[in-house]
């Protein structure tokens, strides 16, 4: 048996990075192929957004002449954030039930990155914050919301097995039904309008199309004011928010894209998406050409699930109520809008707002994700 890790460099090895995971998950009905036009723009250092502020590199393995494996390794610019050090970003991590070939392939990692001076990895991002984050540690009874990952059970044992610890926070997704008559829901409402009677400078608003520029500002702020108090997190950038913002604009309702304002100064962001994989889950990724005659046939199909992809308020206004406000306003414009239930993902599993608020709610979690850093040790 023979084992190489090769860079990617041409078109068909481009190909067959990106449709390697069909390999993997053909006999998944609960994986949710990823769109091949989006994943090809997104690897294209010309226009790729992460690569505004990043470098990367793509790698098949083979075994014995066949693909078996794929990982990305990408660096952010000026990421020293860690003790003062570089670190290395891993994403696009597909690997055979095989562990020797994921050793290959984290051991050729490991010289890539001593090469470059880089300490550490950290993981799994597929060249963004949001696009299949993390590794799926529970909950494979279901398929997952849009921007969330489904990874086999074995990837688990193998990050572990090769050195990789839990770093920060897990991240769940809740699954929470919008029925706004359970009576957990109504007291939840009963205290957002004790809120509003109290803190009359406390407001709730849409997103504004036409300040998109200035909206994005306020979100870069929002989420890393939000985020800043959790060990080793990495804060995001503007490329990070335009990946995770930019590709939605045509398809969301922008009444759903929610900001928190006290005294007309930007304090919380509660966004609001259609799940889109109830889809997508059906269109192949748009691999082949029929494949787009099949979306013509689902693209009125309207999801049942919102995804609320992100809940922030900043530290300032934890303990003030600003999130009930946030949350009940989505929850009666997401009922207007025919949802009939919520998928909150990822939070961190000690969020100091959103746990609370989701299991006041009535919220299940339904699935975790693992992130995971490990020291480069020199040879």
């Amino acid at each position: 048996m023979t084992i190489e890790i090769r860079p990617v460099t041409t078109k068909r090895e481009r190909h067959i990075f990106l449709t390697f995971p069909w390999k993997i998950y053909r006999d998944d009905p609960l994986w949710v192929p990823p769109l091949l036009p989006e994943h090809r723009k997104m690897i294209d250092p010309e226009r790729g957004l992460f690569f505004k502020d990043g470098t990367a590199e793509l790698f098949i393995a083979w075994k014995d002449g066949h693909p078996a494996g794929t990982l990305c390794l990408a660096e952010e610019k000026n990421n020293t954030r860690f003790k003062g050090f570089a670190e290395c970003m891993f994403g696009f991590v597909e690997c055979v039930n095989d562990y020797a070939v994921f050793q290959a392939m984290f051991k050729h990692a490991e010289e890539w990155a001593r090469a470059r001076e880089m300490r550490s990895f950290y993981g799994s991002f597929n060249l963004d914050r949001e696009d299949s984050r993390g590794i799926l540690i529970e909950g494979r009874d279901r398929p997952p919301a849009i921007y969330c990952g489904h990874q086999p059970a074995y990837y688990q044992r193998f990050f572990e097995c090769f050195g990789f610890e839990k770093w920060g926070e897990d991240g769940l997704a809740y699954a929470i039904d919008l029925d706004l008559k359970q009576p957990k829901v109504q007291r939840l409402m009963r205290l957002a309008d004790r809120v509003r009677a109290k803190n009359p400078h406390f407001k709730v608003r849409s997103a504004r199309i036409k300040d998109k520029d200035a909206e994005i500002d306020r979100i870069l702020y929002l989420q890393n004011r939000g985020l800043e108090h959790l060990p080793g997190v990495v804060p995001y950038t503007r490329g990070d928010i335009e990946s995770m913002i930019l590709p939605l604009l045509d398809m969301v309702d922008l009444d759903l894209i929610l900001f928190a304002e006290v005294d007309g100064k930007a304090a919380g962001f509660f966004p609001g998406v259609p799940n889109f994989n109830e889809i997508l889950i059906h269109l192949n990724g748009l691999r082949y050409p029929w494949d787009y005659v099949r979306a013509l046939v689902y693209q009125k199909k309207k999801p049942k699930c919102l995804s609320l992809k992100s809940a922030v308020v900043v530290p300032e206004y934890w303990d003030t109520g600003l999130a009930l406000l946030l949350f009940d306003e989505m929850a009666k414009r997401a009922v207007a809008r025919g949802y009939n239930w919520a998928d909150l993902s990822l939070t961190g599993d000690e969020n100091p707002d959103t746990w609370p608020l989701a299991h006041h709610m009535g919220a299940q979690i339904y699935k975790r994700y693992r992130f995971y850093r490990k020291e480069i040790v020199s040879p």
